[in-house]
C-alpha cells in the first residue's frame, strides 16, 4: 500500500479536502494525524475514516499559534512513534476582494494563516520528519500563477503565491536531510466551496446550477472539473515514497483549464 507504516500530519480536516486527504491515507496504509480549529469536525472526520481509532490521532490546531501546531507534531510522536509527512491544507480562502477595496489588517491575518502558519506547522515537524526523511505537501491554489475571471481573491492569492516560493528555498535547505517539499494547485475544485459558489450564484442570478457550472468548465480541456477526491489523490502521492525524487515542484491540479 502507498502509505503503508507512514503517519502524515493533515492540517485543516473539515467537510472537504482535508477529510478526503486524511481518508486516502488510511485507506493507503498510513496513519492521519488529523488538525484543525473545529474539534467537533475533527472528530466527526476521524469516526467515519476510522471507525476503532487504530490509525487516526486528532487534536484541535490553530496553525497561527505556535504552541499548538508544536503540540499536534508531538501528538504523531506520541501516538505513532514518527512523522514521515506533512499535508498543509488549512487556509483562509473565504476573504474576497481586489487592492481598490483592501483591508490590509485582513490581508495581514490572511497571510498569518495560508504563509506564516504553513511555515509554523512544517517547522514544527522537523524534528520528526529529520529522523528518517519525508514529504511536505503545501496545497496551493491555481490563482497564485493566473487570476480567476469570476472572483477576487488577491489576498489569498497573493498568500499562496508568497508559499510556493518559499517551497523553493525549503527544498533547498530540507534536502540534505531527505525532506522534499512540493505544491499541488487546484483548479477549481469540486468540492463544499465550489459547490457552495455555484448554489450561491445561481440563486443570485436566477439560472440553473448547470450554467454557473458550465462557465467554470468552458476554458477547461476535461468535461468536469477536479475534484477535492483528486487532489487529495496527488497529495498522497507527494507524501509517498513513489514521488521520493521529486522536490521544489508544483503540481495543477485543475482538469486542464491552465496548462504550463
Amino acid at each position: 500500500m502507498l502509505l503503508a507504516g507512514k503517519t502524515v500530519i493533515v492540517s485543516g480536516v473539515g467537510p472537504g479536502l482535508g477529510h478526503r486527504v486524511a481518508a486516502a491515507v488510511v485507506r493507503d496504509g498510513g496513519n492521519a494525524v488529523l488538525g484543525a480549529r473545529t474539534a467537533a469536525n475533527l472528530a466527526k472526520s476521524a469516526a467515519e475514516i476510522d471507525p476503532d481509532g487504530r490509525h487516526t490521532a486528532r487534536l484541535a490546531t490553530d496553525i497561527t499559534d505556535e504552541a499548538q501546531c508544536a503540540a499536534l507534531a508531538a501528538l504523531a510522536v506520541e501516538r505513532f512513534g514518527r512523522i514521515d509527512a506533512v499535508v498543509h491544507v488549512a487556509a483562509w480562502d473565504s476573504y474576497f476582494g481586489g487592492i481598490e477595496d483592501a483591508d490590509f489588517a485582513t490581508w495581514q491575518s490572511v497571510i498569518d494563516v495560508n504563509l506564516l502558519g504553513t511555515l509554523r506547522m512544517t517547522r514544527a515537524c522537523l524534528p520528526g520528519l529529520k529522523e528518517r526523511g519525508g514529504s511536505v505537501v503545501i496545497i496551493g491554489t491555481q490563482s497564485a500563477v493566473a487570476a480567476p475571471t469570476q472572483v477576487r481573491q488577491a489576498a489569498y492569492a497573493a498568500s499562496k503565491g508568497a508559499l510556493t516560493s518559499a517551497m523553493y528555498s525549503l527544498a533547498q535547505e530540507l534536502g540534505p536531510h531527505r525532506i522534499r517539499v512540493n505544491t499541488v494547485l487546484p483548479g477549481w475544485m469540486w468540492g463544499p466551496p465550489v459547490q457552495a459558489f455555484v448554489r450561491f450564484t445561481a440563486d443570485s442570478e436566477g439560472v440553473p446550477e448547470a450554467e454557473v457550472l458550465g462557465r467554470l468548465t468552458e476554458r477547461m480541456a476535461l468535461p468536469e472539473p477536479a475534484t477535492d477526491g483528486d487532489v487529495a489523490e496527488a497529495a498522497v502521492f507527494m507524501a509517498s515514497d513513489r514521488a521520493r525524487a521529486i522536490t521544489g515542484q508544483s503540481l495543477l491540479v485543475n482538469a486542464g483549464e491552465l496548462m504550463r
